[in-house]
């Protein structure tokens, strides 16, 4: 097993059978995995920590909150955390939902223990995948942020493809004034090139808003 997708991760267990839990949990140890337990759905809404690469083992038939109220809520509030969904009564619909609404796996109980490890291994990796990118997205973010809302409507001009010279007619000023903002912009946002940082706010899906 690889170290590297479980440095620093966590898998939270969301299921009421106690002793499947601390048998998972059992398991997880004992490649490294560190997990946390919990029997019922709001008690894991308020530990889950969204500072932390983690991935989520979620049972389906639980009281109060079914596991697919669990991940709508977890979709709702955009957390980048990958849902494994566990079931011993599941089937082809239930299947289909889940990975509609976008978890990464389903598994029918009594799941062989060294397929669950895999399942869980690619989760984790998926996590710190999603982790990074919002890391990565948020500093961009703030970066934008610090931006005049005329460097922000030039910058979302060059996202859009625009050369300098349809930016400066487009927005009525000259070229020589488009270089001018086009330097502010790498400045602030500590990018090598305007290309690059196009790049980056197209690859992250990013749009730079004028007004604010």
């Amino acid at each position: 097993m690889s170290g590297d997708a479980t440095t620093d991760t966590l898998v939270y267990i969301l299921d009421d059978d106690e002793e499947l839990s601390d048998s998972l949990a059992w398991l997880l140890e004992s490649v490294g995995i560190r997990s946390e337990r919990f029997r019922d759905a709001r008690a894991f809404l308020r530990s889950y920590d969204r500072a932390r690469p983690a991935c989520l083992i979620l049972d389906v038939r639980m009281p109060e909150l079914s596991g697919f109220d669990v991940q709508q809520l977890l979709n709702e509030t955009g957390a980048p955390l990958p849902v494994v969904f566990v079931s011993a009564h599941g089937d082809i619909r239930m299947s289909v939902r889940a990975m509609q609404n976008g978890a990464v796996d389903f598994l029918e109980k009594p799941y062989d223990p060294q397929h669950m490890l895999d399942v869980v291994q690619a989760a984790l990796r998926t996590a710190r995948e999603r982790f990074e990118r919002a890391a990565v997205e948020c500093e961009l973010r703030a970066k934008l942020d610090s931006l005049t809302s005329r460097e922000r409507e030039v910058l979302g001009l060059a996202v859009d493809g625009m050369a300098n010279k349809q930016i400066a007619a487009r927005l009525g000023i000259s070229a020589k004034t488009i270089d001018v903002h086009r330097a502010r912009i790498r400045e602030k946002t500590g990018a090598q090139s305007m290309a690059t940082l196009v790049r980056d706010v197209l690859r992250l899906g990013l749009r730079p808003a004028a007004d604010r």
